[in-house]
């Protein structure tokens, strides 16, 4: 899916969606944006722009600090925040509504697609290495995926 197609989430989901990930324990940004992208199954990647300041203000509100002891920029809940993540309980996590999100509006089965979009991501991460081996590797996969998904169409039409 492309960004420019995905609708924009709320600047609260954000929060929600750090805080609930800092509740499992310490991270930093990039590992935040990594995990809230693979929870959702690619079908939500907030940027840096939207988490970076969310972690800014809920230092700022005293809802996170920094986690000395797992290395430099991490950040882990405060007791407040930790309160704070008890009020949310009742609240389906964001990467939920995100997924469920792109299933009612593109139709069909929430496994498939968050399966094609974990499919995405690591194709995206395949790129990201430069290998040019790995890339043809990875094309020479998806052309056989796209060729055998056409057959079990087929199959389905008899």
């Amino acid at each position: 899916m492309r960004r420019g197609h995905q609708r924009r989430r709320r600047r609260g989901d954000v929060r929600h969606g750090v805080l609930l990930l800092l509740a499992e324990g310490p991270q930093n940004g990039y590992g935040i944006i990594r995990e809230l992208a693979e929870r959702s199954g690619g079908t939500w990647r907030p940027s840096s722009g939207a988490v970076y300041p969310a972690l800014s203000l809920l230092e700022d509100e005293g809802l996170i600090g920094p986690a000395d002891d797992a290395g430099p920029k991490h950040y882990q809940l405060t007791d407040a925040g930790r309160a704070e993540v008890d009020q949310l309980a009742d609240r389906p996590a964001p990467w939920v509504d995100a997924t469920e999100e792109a299933t009612s509006r593109l139709g069909g089965d929430a496994d498939l697609w968050k399966a094609f979009g974990e499919a995405a991501m690591a194709v995206r991460a395949v790129v990201q290495t430069g290998d040019p081996a790995a890339g043809e590797a990875a094309t020479r996969e998806l052309v056989g995926l796209r060729k055998r998904l056409y057959g079990l169409l087929a199959e389905a039409g008899d």
